[in-house]
């Protein structure tokens, strides 16, 4: 009796210990090394002699110049944190830019940002930016701008007065924005951990070459018909930069600075970038510093105004 409680227990325990893994770093390593080989090699001393699931990915310029799509977006994800546990299995659901600087592009004019916030979920795809910023005539500009593409076919675009808008009646006014879909939703699909979510959700249509000595991965964006995205990978194998071409329109992003900016009590190993530059048509549009993330799945939703259902999308 006390033999079959004793392997009830480790066999809980092992469960949760397995949950836990998709949300924490594992418990024996609470920093990961950044030494691809390093890693590769330890996985292999835990798995089992022959298995040929555990094999050596080749570096991602390698693989590139291979046609080899699966090894370039395994160390892409790898290098961002993003895969956890022993099966290394992608996690991360949702997250949060809780707190950043800089400037935003308001009415065509530069605007300091007091504070600029994302809440973004990947799952139920959608992001809610929050910022509230000064012109440089004094003046204060507050904003919450929101995208939906849980529904690829029915995407929508709104800016809300007060966070939630118009999903409770009376409370708050949503304003459908559908000029501001393809240009927010390839914001979405475009950011550091967005734009291997694409990559890897493009299937046959995402591609891998070499460029100037660097890794670059091409894929759609998923919600907006005819965008193209091109990623190139830096040393560590992160975005450093992702240009995407739309209706004529080159919008890009530029990556540096890559670290866990989450607080101390809650640090997971999961990268983000602490340099964000948003750019179209060559015109700087968003310039952030980041100061503080929440990598490691948060609570958030984008539920869609009931004003935005039915509404026909560009």
């Amino acid at each position: 009796m006390l033999k079959r409680a004793n392997v009830a227990i480790a066999g809980l325990t092992a469960g949760m210990l397995a949950l836990i893994g998709g949300r924490f770093p594992p418990l024996a390593a609470q920093t990961q090394p950044k030494d691809l080989d390093t890693v590769i090699q330890q996985q292999r001393l835990k798995a089992p002699t022959g298995d040929p699931t555990w094999r050596r990915p080749p570096s991602s310029v390698a693989a590139a110049a291979a046609g080899d799509v699966s090894s370039v977006l395994f160390n892409w994800r790898w290098y961002m944190g993003m895969l956890r546990g022993v099966q290394e299995i992608e996690s991360i659901a949702t997250l949060e830019l809780r707190k950043s600087t800089g400037t935003i592009s308001v009415d065509g004019q530069p605007c300091n940002l007091m504070n600029y916030r994302t809440s973004i979920n990947y799952q139920v795809a959608g992001m809610r930016a929050q910022y509230t910023c000064r012109l440089p005539n004094g003046q204060s500009r507050t904003g919450i701008e929101v995208v939906s593409g849980q529904n690829v076919a029915t995407p929508f675009a709104w800016d809300e007065d007060v966070i939630g808008a118009g999903l409770i009646p009376g409370r708050g006014t949503a304003t459908p924005k559908p000029g501001a879909l393809a240009e927010r939703l390839i914001r979405l699909w475009s950011g550091p951990q967005g734009a291997v979510k694409a990559a890897h959700a493009g299937g046959a249509a995402t591609k891998v070459a070499v460029e100037g000595g660097k890794a670059v991965v091409t894929f759609p964006i998923p919600g907006v018909q005819g965008a193209v995205a091109k990623a190139t990978l830096n040393a560590e194998n992160q975005a450093e930069r992702v240009e995407v071409r739309h209706a004529g329109v080159v919008t890009e992003f530029m990556y540096d600075k890559y670290a866990d900016y989450n607080p101390e009590d809650d640090k997971v190993d999961a990268y983000f970038p602490g340099r964000i530059v948003e750019k179209r048509s060559g015109v700087t549009v968003l310039d952030l510093n980041v100061v503080e993330t929440h990598v490691g799945n948060m609570y958030v939703v984008v539920p869609v105004p009931k004003n935005m259902q039915g509404r026909a999308t560009p």
